[in-house]
């Protein structure tokens, strides 16, 4: 037989032998084990206490005031309502439709950034590259909600 077969072998069988021996090899921690639990509690049956579904602020795109960024370098949030649009695929973003280059102008919404026009390797594009396509992985809308939990967080301040 070859060498790269024999060796391919030997490795099969150390690989079995290994196994075997943690199968049968008595194992865990040595204190007491702690059960998983479910967030329910043990019935099952309880009703799920999903949050309440919020509305998110503004309506109609170019109606609300352009929402200030809390830190440096921040993606702007989305001002208006985003529910009724359609999803995002590879094929279409509607988007794209009011905040591209060549619709920004004519549809008075801010146009996407300039870093949207860089492609991996640096060269500069015409459209949105496609590593910018869903815009929601960084860019969100509002919500009118309470925060989840308490916090003291203070935005820097816009640059006037």
């Amino acid at each position: 037989m070859n060498r790269t077969l024999m060796a391919a072998m030997a490795a099969v069988l150390a690989g079995s032998v290994v196994l075997a021996a943690c199968a049968t090899a008595p194992g865990g921690p040595a204190g007491p084990v702690t059960p998983v639990a479910s967030l329910r509690g043990s019935d099952a049956a309880t009703q799920d206490l999903a949050p309440t579904v919020r509305e998110q602020v503004g309506r109609k795109p170019g109606l609300q005031d352009r929402i200030a960024r809390t830190f440096v370098g921040q993606p702007p949030l989305i001002p208006h309502a985003t529910d009724n649009f359609d999803e995002v695929t590879l094929a279409d973003n509607q988007c794209l439709e009011c905040h591209a280059v060549q619709n920004a102008v004519k549809k008075s919404a801010p146009r996407i950034s300039d870093s949207h026009l860089v492609s991996a390797t640096g060269q500069k594009l015409a459209e949105a590259d496609s590593r910018r396509h869903a815009c929601q992985l960084c860019h969100v809308p509002q919500f009118d909600a309470p925060p989840l939990v308490e916090n003291a967080f203070v935005g820097a301040t816009p640059k006037k």
